[in-house]
């Protein structure tokens, strides 16, 4: 735990290590205020596309909880970012506000009749008409993109569909295959540890917590950051034992690190 606690810089997925919906689980009041009271960097990093940075300090802010907008990264805003730097200018969404806004502040524009993109991300709309739409846009040359490819995301509820389990009927459909840019797409983690690399830290002095073997912990291992598994998400012990890889550390929940200074 002490090599741990020495890391300058902490990633910290979100759904299932902050939070679950919207319940905030148990020790990550106590983690937050750790790293604040060390002066420890840290970004809150989510492969979910629905929400803004914005929308998620207030969502955080709702549980109880104050972390400033520049410490939130998102699948959505590292989804823009690529598709800016392939020149994109225009895109078919089927996803919520987070990713649409991030495409808008880019300057791509939304457009369902002839666009280079199809995007994909996480959305309580998902319905045939769009699945149809899709379809066919892909079939006329437009790109499949993903968000993240996530099967499962953890809820207050159990686990529900995430972006790669909605993108699959459009794959099957086209026979095409999207291209996923969030966790572990090694893209999403060189834009998030360029906010540390402004600092001066690098990825020997940052830990990734995350609660996935195979998407957190993956991303760690091949950015060069220190995997920590937590099992308050989607892994367990005995997930951990389905994998040729393992995390470093294995925690109950973020909470334990705050805990050990007590």
């Amino acid at each position: 735990m002490d090599k741990l606690k020495n890391k300058l810089g902490f990633i910290c997925d979100m759904d299932g290590v902050i939070y679950h919906g919207n319940t905030l689980l148990n020790g990550v009041k106590e983690f937050v205020e750790w790293l604040y009271n060390n002066d420890k960097k840290f970004l809150f990093l989510t492969n979910n596309s629905q929400k803004s940075p914005r929308e998620l300090k207030e969502k955080l802010k709702r549980m109880g909880l104050e972390v400033g907008e520049e410490n939130f990264y998102t699948a959505a805003l590292a989804t823009a970012s690529f598709l800016k730097s392939q020149g994109a200018s225009t895109a078919y969404v089927i996803g919520d506000a987070g990713l649409t806004n991030a495409l808008y502040e880019v300057g791509i524009s939304i457009n369902d009749v002839d666009p280079e993109y199809v995007v994909i991300g996480e959305t309580e709309n998902y319905n045939f008409e769009s699945i149809r739409k899709a379809s066919i846009l892909v079939n006329r040359g437009a790109k499949l993109i993903g968000t993240n490819s996530d099967i499962t995301t953890p809820t207050e509820s159990g686990e529900v569909p995430a972006c790669k389990a909605l993108v699959a009927p459009v794959e099957y459909a086209t026979n095409r295959k999207a291209y996923f840019v969030g966790k572990p797409n090694p893209l999403m983690m060189r834009a998030a540890m360029g906010r540390f690399h402004a600092v001066g830290i690098h990825s020997a002095d940052v830990a990734m917590i995350g609660d996935r073997m195979d998407t957190d912990m993956i991303a760690a291992i091949e950015s060069g950051l220190d995997p920590i598994l937590v099992l308050s998400g989607v892994s367990s012990r005995e997930t951990v034992q389905k994998f040729p890889f393992r995390p470093r550390l294995i925690l109950n929940g973020v909470g334990d690190v705050a805990r050990d200074d007590k």
